[in-house]
C-alpha cells in the first residue's frame, strides 16, 4: 500500500474513533419509556434491553476524547452515561422501591451504595455512577447546572428528561430544567422570605459557590420567585423513592 493512502486512512480512522457517539437510541427510549413529568416505566425499559444494551456498548465503545470533542459533547456524553447507566441499575434488580436498596442489601461484595458499584466500562476503563458525577462532570467543567441534569432514580431528584442531551441544544435543556426544577412545589418550594430548596442545594453548595456566586444567585436566574438578600434558606426532606409510573 503506498505511504499516502495509508496516511489517508490512518487519519480518516482516528478521526472517526474521534467522534462522539449518536445518542438517537437512547432519545427514542426516552420518549417511549419516560413521560414528560419525568416519571419512568422501568418495566418498558425493561422489555428494550436489547436496544438499552445497544446504546450502552456505543457509550462504552466510544470513550471522550478531551482533545478534539467540545466541552458540551463530552459533557451531554456523561450526563446520558449517568441516566442510562442508572436506568440500567435499576432494571437490573428491579423491582425495587428504591436505588438505595440496591448495594448492601442485595449483599454485593464490598459495596455499601449503589454509587459505588463497579459495572460501567469506558473505554478500557471500569466505573460507577460516583466516578461519572464526581471524577468527570463536576472536576472537569465546573458547571453546577449538571446537578438538574443527573437523576438518581428517586422521586426528589430533578426529572428525567424524556429526551436525551445534546451538545447543540446543551444550554437551553439546562436552563428548560433548572426552571422546572426550582417551579416544581414538590422539589422545591420557592418563598422570597422562607424558601425550602432541595437537598441538592445543600450537598453541593460548594459547586453553586464557585467563582462569587452563591445557591442564591443560581436560584434567583431561574426562578420566578426571588429570594431576599435576607431570607433564611432550609432545605426540603428528600424522597428516595423510585421515579416510576
Amino acid at each position: 500500500m503506498a505511504p499516502a493512502l495509508l496516511m489517508i486512512i490512518c487519519v480518516h480512522f482516528a478521526f472517526a474513533q474521534s467522534k462522539p457517539p449518536s445518542h438517537e437510541i437512547y432519545d427514542r427510549l426516552l420518549k417511549k419509556n419516560v413521560t414528560a413529568d419525568g416519571k419512568v416505566n422501568y418495566k418498558t425499559f425493561i422489555k428494550d434491553t436489547v436496544e438499552l444494551n445497544k446504546y450502552l456498548g456505543l457509550l462504552s465503545a466510544n470513550a471522550p476524547d478531551e482533545k478534539t470533542w467540545s466541552k458540551y459533547e463530552q459533557m451531554a456524553y456523561w450526563i446520558n452515561a449517568y441516566n442510562a447507566f442508572t436506568i440500567k441499575l435499576i432494571t437490573k434488580y428491579y423491582p425495587v422501591k428504591s436505588i438505595k436498596d440496591i448495594g448492601s442489601s442485595v449483599q454485593i461484595p464490598f459495596v455499601n451504595t449503589p454509587w459505588d458499584i463497579n459495572f460501567i466500562r469506558i473505554g478500557k476503563e471500569k466505573m460507577d455512577l460516583n466516578n461519572i458525577e464526581h471524577g468527570q462532570l463536576r472536576k472537569k467543567f465546573d458547571d453546577p447546572r449538571v446537578h438538574m441534569a443527573l437523576v438518581c432514580a428517586s422521586k426528589s431528584c430533578p426529572i428525567l428528561l424524556n429526551e436525551a442531551y445534546d451538545p447543540k441544544q446543551l444550554d437551553d435543556q439546562f436552563a428548560k430544567q433548572t426552571k422546572a426544577f426550582l417551579a416544581d412545589t414538590y422539589r422545591n418550594k420557592m418563598s422570597a422570605d422562607k424558601p425550602q430548596l432541595s437537598m441538592i442545594f445543600k450537598w453541593y453548595g460548594m459547586d453553586f459557590n464557585k467563582n462569587g456566586g452563591s445557591v442564591r444567585d443560581f436560584v434567583n436566574k431561574y426562578s420566578n420567585v426571588k429570594i431576599k438578600p435576607d431570607a433564611k434558606i432550609s432545605h426540603v426532606d428528600y424522597d428516595w423513592n423510585l421515579n416510576e409510573q
